[in-house]
């Protein structure tokens, strides 16, 4: 077995399995010590290096494409404290790191691992039920459902519609982006037959993410919905089909109903005197008209 303890984690290596544990020092990111121990089989990866440097060094793995629903949902938009699969390497360790890429690299040459992608998902993406809360809202994932929560600081054109509940056989996909310099980051639920291009800031589907400390879990979120749907190299043929329309739903009862028309009168009132703008009142109106 080939083991390497740093403040950062410690690795280790059995000749058939990697286990990644994030250490405890204050330098290593939220989303790694939320996520904890990664089991990564062999057949995931496709390399190791290590690179060295005056005052530490740097291993890092490098998984085949398609192997982990969090780097593909990450899109190499991870920052360094927040990649499970960089070690920082003390240079008094330097060569139980070069040990430890060897045998890793042994490994992979013995059993003929290849490097290129694979059409399934080797890890399971993190672990549920799931809550987090950052930017304008809250997202919770069971496995089978999202649910998203407004806050105080989310616009009234997408609170309007209350608390969302999307089902997992409704969605084709999620998008993760973290804010960057002065551009607002997002998570984003894609409803199968419901696609927009509105910013993340009224769109009733997305949380706006703003790059406040716990941004970053939400790509934990998004891992774990896109660890449960299809593949990305699955065949569209080979999809799930479209599900067959649901039954009518029976009118809601007549005191939502006469809430909503006040909701609405509320909102032309407020479009009239200035406060919501053309595109505010009409995202808002358009959900309350789904909700009647």
């Amino acid at each position: 077995m080939a083991e390497i303890i740093q403040k950062d984690g410690t690795w280790t290596f059995d000749g058939d399995t990697l286990r990644l544990t994030p250490g405890r020092d204050k330098n290593v990111g939220l989303l790694r010590r939320t996520l904890g121990e990664l089991v990564l089989p062999l057949r995931a990866l496709a390399g190791i290096s290590f690179e060295q440097g005056k005052k530490s060094g740097r291993l890092r793995l490098r998984l085949r494409d398609g192997a982990d629903p969090l780097l593909h949902t990450a899109g190499g938009r991870l920052t360094e404290p927040h990649d499970p699969y960089q070690l920082i390497v003390d240079s008094d360790r330097y060569g139980v790191a070069e040990y430890f890429t060897e045998e890793v690299r042994t490994a992979l040459l013995l059993d003929q691992i290849p490097a290129g992608p694979v059409a399934e998902y080797l890890l399971p993406g993190p672990s549920v039920p799931l809550s987090v809360s950052a930017g304008d809202g809250t997202v919770s994932f069971d496995g089978e459902r999202v649910r998203l929560e407004w806050n105080w600081k989310t616009e009234d054109a997408k609170a309007a519609a209350g608390t969302r509940t999307l089902a997992l056989a409704d969605l084709t996909g999620v998008e993760w982006q973290p804010a960057v310099g002065l551009e607002n980051g997002h998570i984003r639920f894609l409803v199968r037959h419901s696609p927009t291009k509105a910013p993340a800031k009224y769109d009733p589907n997305s949380v706006e993410l703003w790059g406040f400390r716990k941004d970053p879990l939400m790509a934990l979120v998004a891992a774990a919905v896109q660890a449960r749907l299809p593949h990305p190299s699955t065949p569209a043929d080979e999809r799930p089909r479209e599900p067959e329309a649901a039954p009518p739903q029976a009118a809601p009862a007549e005191d939502d109903h006469d809430a909503l028309l006040r909701r609405l009168r509320e909102l032309g009132e407020l479009h009239r005197s200035g406060v919501l703008t053309d595109e505010e009142f009409t995202l808002a109106k358009q959900a309350i008209l789904k909700r009647m």
